[in-house]
């Protein structure tokens, strides 16, 4: 028997079910959430004792005694009709992320999976909660529905491994009431191969590389590995991240050497960094100096894991006058050491190893925080992407796929 917060039951339930225990009794009860009221825990217990004493003695169905699993293979085809009759049926069965979703036809996941070496069946991972195994053909079918570029499978293949690493906390994060939701960053030639947008507006909509990877990773998170929206995802108040949240590094302005290089990969190498925030804020600095723009990336709201964003130039300016990546963030360290004030939403001393820094975004005079509530135990994680022998001729393919606006 479980004793859950009413909100929660449908969530014990299918925690219990994915456990083997599908007729594990749950009783709901109406206290607050991490309530320290003592009197409102009590009163809200003696409310549904008679429900846990019953809960506690009555019988056991046979299903409880015996429950049975579910059987059979489920159609290789699920729906046929119009776009709109394809749309409302996977919206209705809550295999969408509530946008419109491209049809994952036969031919279109095949073409698809030609962005991979790797066979259909294969197993990249195994997703919370229910563990469901995230196969080549799989990732396919929900890159289709993104919108996705078959050039984005190797991303997205990379993306699953990094997921399943255990030092990103998916495993909490992903169905936290926190909120949190998956930040990447993509490093190596692969960027502009696939039209990665590292500059102006890289976490704003327009680009199908940064909003397709990113949206294609929650339909996998959601579809494959069962975290449903007030089901067993319990965000309380929810995350726009969790539709994208991609860009990539500006390497090609920056003065420091890449955040893959930083982690121990080669420039050459393609590689994918994920970590999971839920906080996002932009700032300026009130001097564009080396000094100012050094005391306002210090100075903003840090947590416990934060990717420090500096476009093109600040990085040009603190480089001018000898500042590298690692005395920035040896900087930004000391200047957010002391323990936390009272009232204060940090949760403690920060280390060098909180922090990364991106050069990523256009001309301006704004810095980012993409930042993390810690104390999980969570960290970065960096993944290599590898490339399909075909990879050459998808690029050619695919690679002037760009908009281009019209002047007025």
């Amino acid at each position: 028997m479980i004793l859950a917060n009413r909100g929660f039951v449908t969530d014990a339930h299918s925690a219990a079910s994915g456990k083997g225990l599908p007729g594990l009794r749950v009783i709901g009860e109406s206290i607050a959430c991490e309530s320290t009221v003592a009197e409102d825990i009590e009163s809200g217990v003696q409310a549904v004792m008679n429900d846990i004493v019953a809960a506690l003695t009555k019988p056991l169905t046979p299903e409880e005694t015996a429950p049975q699993p579910k059987t059979g293979k489920p159609p290789f085809i699920a729906f046929k009709g119009t776009y709109n009759e394809v749309n409302e049926f996977f919206y209705r069965k809550g295999w969408t992320d509530g946008l419109p979703i491209v049809p994952p036809t036969e031919e279109a996941v095949a073409a698809m999976m030609k962005g991979t070496d790797l066979a259909p069946e294969t197993v990249v991972a195994k997703l919370i909660p229910r563990t469901g195994k995230a196969t080549v053909k799989k990732i396919a079918v929900n890159a289709v529905m993104a919108g996705a570029l078959p050039t984005y499978m190797p991303v997205l293949i990379a993306a699953v491994q990094a997921l399943s690493d255990p030092k990103t906390r998916f495993d909490t994060f992903e169905v936290s009431t926190g909120s949190w939701a998956p930040f990447f960053v993509i490093n190596g030639p692969i960027r502009n191969e696939v039209n990665i947008n590292c500059s102006s507006g890289a976490l704003s909509p327009g680009n199908i590389a940064n909003a397709a990877i990113g949206r294609a990773v929650g339909l996998i998170v959601k579809n494959i590995g069962g975290a449903r929206k007030a089901v067993e995802d319990m965000g309380t108040i929810g995350n726009p991240g969790k539709y994208s949240m991609v860009l990539g590094e500006r390497e090609e302005d920056s003065p420091w050497e890449p955040l893959h290089v930083t982690r121990g990969y080669n420039k050459e190498d393609n590689t994918l960094t994920v970590f999971f925030p839920n906080g996002y804020s932009l700032s300026i600095p009130s001097q564009t100096s080396a000094q100012g723009i050094a005391d306002a990336l210090a100075g903003m709201e840090l947590r416990s894991l934060s990717a420090l964003l500096v476009i093109p130039d600040h990085a040009n300016i603190l480089s001018k006058e000898g500042w590298t990546k690692r005395k920035l963030i040896e900087y930004i360290a000391s200047k957010n050491s002391a323990p936390a004030s009272k009232g204060a939403r940090r949760l403690g001393a920060l280390s060098e190893n909180d922090f990364i820094i991106v050069v990523a975004g256009g001309p301006g005079t704004w810095m980012g925080s993409v930042r993390s509530a810690g104390g999980f135990q969570n960290d970065f994680v960096t993944k290599k992407i590898e490339l399909p022998h075909n990879w050459k001729e998808l690029v050619a393919k695919y690679k002037s796929l760009v908009p281009v606006y019209e002047a007025y």
